[in-house]
């Protein structure tokens, strides 16, 4: 549910394919309507189809030499991605931002911090408990995140998208926005991830014409992306299958996987509060690595940012976290910045936002603070 844009500069390339399966395995609530017209509108919107892709001579090509290189059988291939229609919804929704939209931290957190989903949260974890303190103990990622995750993504399972899986991967693969300034490469990541999602389903032996999501074809109850879900998903409850729909202990399992696997360290804190010395301050310093942790306390200090507590022991490198909050000129505030650790910077590995990872912390803590006040 990437809200905003996202910069590759500081990525790694080895984490570029990766970055971009969390970026698109979690759009989809962020332009989800909160009211119920609004939700009924954008699920008409959803079936909303054009033509089929068997039309398209390319797009057949593509399934034959997704058939070869996978084992597949063509005919099946060619018969599933023939039957994927045009989504001009999805192509809509796809279309970059523009140059005038103004970040807000405050507008984005109302949507994520309200009661409604802080009492789903408190539900879900009451009735969860056992999974979360398996989930802690085996992978070492806190309930609260997990629980944040999951809140934040579909309102734990209350609204999963209702874009016909396979529509919203071929259309993206093949229909990619072209005034998108990555529109060669995403284009090029959604025909992976149709490759993911059909080896998935004949694996599985399922219809592929079935599952629904985001209108970037996340799935389940965590929003994954069909190589998320072939990488991290794990059949947490034991019962032989994995089922990121119905199934909080898979869910909350296969969550708590992927953030492991993006290196989430047990017990070290997300964030630290910052303040700066005027002095002393380089701003441009501090902000040129992006969310990427880079600097050590005493280099991060000698740039004019001020810690204080545990803070000054941390041991591992950190980063500076700008939250705006719109335009001061035009009745917007002042930023909020904090000092993001490797642990932030994880989160932002499932979306590449540090809006989204600081909404998905809130949550988590107000809905720990009602279970464990």
């Amino acid at each position: 549910m990437n809200a905003f844009p996202f910069s590759s500069q500081t990525l790694p390339r080895l984490g570029f394919a990766l970055l971009l399966i969390a970026v698109f395995a979690c759009q989809s609530w962020a332009n989800t309507p909160k009211d119920a017209k609004a939700r009924k509108a954008s699920s008409r919107a959803a079936t909303a189809a054009g033509p089929a892709y068997a039309s398209r001579p390319e797009v057949m090509r593509f399934a034959d030499d997704l058939a070869s290189r996978r084992g597949l059988d063509a005919t099946w291939v060619r018969e599933v991605i023939g039957q994927a229609r045009h989504m001009p919804s999805v192509v809509r929704l796809m279309q970059p931002p523009a140059k005038t939209f103004v970040k807000n931290w405050r507008v984005y957190r109302s949507r994520f911090i309200d009661p409604v989903r802080i009492e789903a949260g408190v539900r879900f974890w009451q009735d969860n408990q056992a999974w979360l303190t398996r989930a802690e103990q085996e992978f070492g990622v806190p309930a609260d995140i997990i629980v944040g995750i999951i809140g934040v993504e579909t309102i734990y399972g209350r609204d999963t998208g209702s874009f016909r899986v396979l529509d919203a991967l071929t259309t993206l693969a093949f229909d990619f926005p072209q005034n998108h300034p990555r529109a060669l490469e995403r284009s090029e990541f959604f025909k992976a991830e149709v490759e993911q999602f059909l080896s998935m389903q004949s694996r599985l032996g399922t219809d592929p014409t079935l599952p629904r999501g985001s209108y970037a074809g996340a799935m389940g109850m965590p929003q994954f992306m069909p190589s998320s879900w072939n990488k991290f998903a794990v059949d947490f409850d034991g019962d032989g299958r994995i089922d990121l729909w119905n199934s909080p202990g898979d869910v909350i399992g296969s969550v708590a996987n992927y953030f492991k696997a993006f290196g989430w360290q047990p017990g070290m804190p997300t964030h630290y509060p910052v303040s700066f010395d005027a002095a002393s301050l380089d701003m441009d310093a501090l902000m040129a690595p992006d969310i990427l942790p880079t600097f050590s306390v005493a280099s991060f200090t000698a740039k004019g940012a001020v810690l204080s507590g545990p803070a000054l022991q941390h041991t591992g490198p950190l980063a500076l976290v700008e939250l705006l909050n719109g335009d001061p000129k035009n009745g917007g505030s002042a930023p909020i910045y904090v000092a993001g650790t490797e642990n932030f910077y994880v989160i932002t590995r499932y979306n590449w936002s540090s809006y989204y990872a600081m909404s998905v912390i809130d949550l988590g803590q107000e809905v720990a603070a009602r279970v464990r006040p």
